[in-house]
Formats: C-alpha cells, sequence, structure tokens
C-alpha cells in the first residue's frame, strides 16, 4: 500500500485544488526554513512526530533530510527513544481516564 512511487500522485492535487496545495508547499517551506530553530532540529523533531504518527512516507523523507541537514545516527536513535516515551506517556496519562474520579 505505501510506495515511494504514489507521492507522484501529489501531481493531481496540484491539478485539482492548486491553491490549497500552493499554500501548503509555501507553508511547509517557511515551516523547515532555518530560523530561530536550525533546520537539523526542526528536521529531528518532523522524525519524532512521523514516528508518532507512523506515517511511512513522513519517516523516510524526513529522516532523509535530518541526514542531509547534518543527523547522525546517534541523534536519530535519541529522537526515536523520544518519540516512544511521548506515545507512551500519553497511553500512561490517558489510563488515568479509566478510573472513577475521587476526592484528594
Amino acid at each position: 500500500m505505501y510506495d515511494m512511487k504514489n507521492l507522484s500522485r501529489i501531481s493531481h492535487l496540484e491539478a485539482n485544488a492548486s491553491k490549497g496545495m500552493e499554500a501548503f508547499w509555501q507553508f511547509d517551506r517557511a515551516a523547515f526554513e532555518d530560523g530561530t530553530v536550525s533546520a537539523l532540529t526542526k528536521q529531528l523533531a518532523a522524525v519524532a512526530v512521523a514516528l508518532t504518527t507512523q506515517c511511512p512516507y513522513c519517516i523516510e523523507l524526513h529522516a532523509k533530510a535530518a541526514r542531509e541537514a547534518g543527523a547522525t545516527d546517534a541523534q536519530l536513535s535519541e529522537i526515536a527513544l523520544v518519540a516512544a516515551a511521548i506515545r507512551a506517556g500519553g497511553a500512561v496519562t490517558h489510563a488515568t481516564h479509566l478510573f472513577p474520579k475521587t476526592e484528594g
């Protein structure tokens, strides 16, 4: 189902919703520009988000971009564990909703 070749079909979105896609690409470029936060840090954040959303396209694209921005295996490994911890933490904290409310 997931094949990087599918991304070539984005052209269908660009042809049929050009104004929205133009706005998306402009937003995407602006979001990843070097700024107060470095391009490397932004790509590492994108990798973490991609891992938690489990989007294979985003994982591949942003891991590649992170490496191009200078990410090392160690940095990608650490960011993967941060993503895992946040995802696990969400499960743990949401588990508190399983129990009746108590006073105090």
